[in-house]
């Protein structure tokens, strides 16, 4: 069996009037994150670490933030493509670790939503998925509420 790992990480700015999607599910918030697609930085962050493990370089490399194609999609699109990319290559996703860092809101009530969401669109079992939330103890630009960082780790195999 080859076993392979890979890590992700994303940043993004905040601005007010914003949606608010995280890991596929819409939290309510009076600031979201801004960016060419829906901003979902989870997505993101699973996107990078799922390509990094499979040697397929990156999100913006696939999905270029140059490409009017993106603009404003739903980053769940974006994982099920990346999905469909490692699969393709014969890979099967074990488990992913992603780390929300993030000063408001808390995320932990919408923790479980975001995993049965993911689930789905990844086609593996909540139990694979683990999303961890913290904050920055009001230090730096997440401290200050002007962006949100997330990290991730994915292990994918092939048998």
């Amino acid at each position: 069996m080859k076993i392979r790992v890979g890590q992700g990480y994303d940043v993004h700015q905040l601005a007010e009037g914003r949606p608010f999607w995280l890991g596929g599910i819409l939290i309510p918030h009076t600031h979201g994150p801004v960016g060419h697609s829906d901003a979902d930085i989870v997505c993101h962050v699973l996107c990078d670490a799922l390509l990094g493990a499979a040697n397929m370089r990156n999100i913006g490399y696939h999905f270029s933030d140059k490409d009017p194609r993106w603009k404003g999609v739903d980053s769940k699109l974006l994982l099920t493509e990346v999905l469909k990319m490692v699969r393709g290559a014969g890979y099967d996703v074990s488990n992913v670790d992603v780390t929300v860092v993030l000063q408001e809101p808390k995320l932990n009530p919408h923790i479980p939503a975001m995993k049965e969401c993911l689930a789905k669109v990844m086609q593996i079992p909540e139990e694979d998925i683990s999303i961890k939330a913290t904050t920055s103890e009001h230090m730096g630009f997440v401290g200050r509420q002007e962006g949100i960082a997330a990290h991730c780790v994915a292990l994918i195999f092939k048998d």
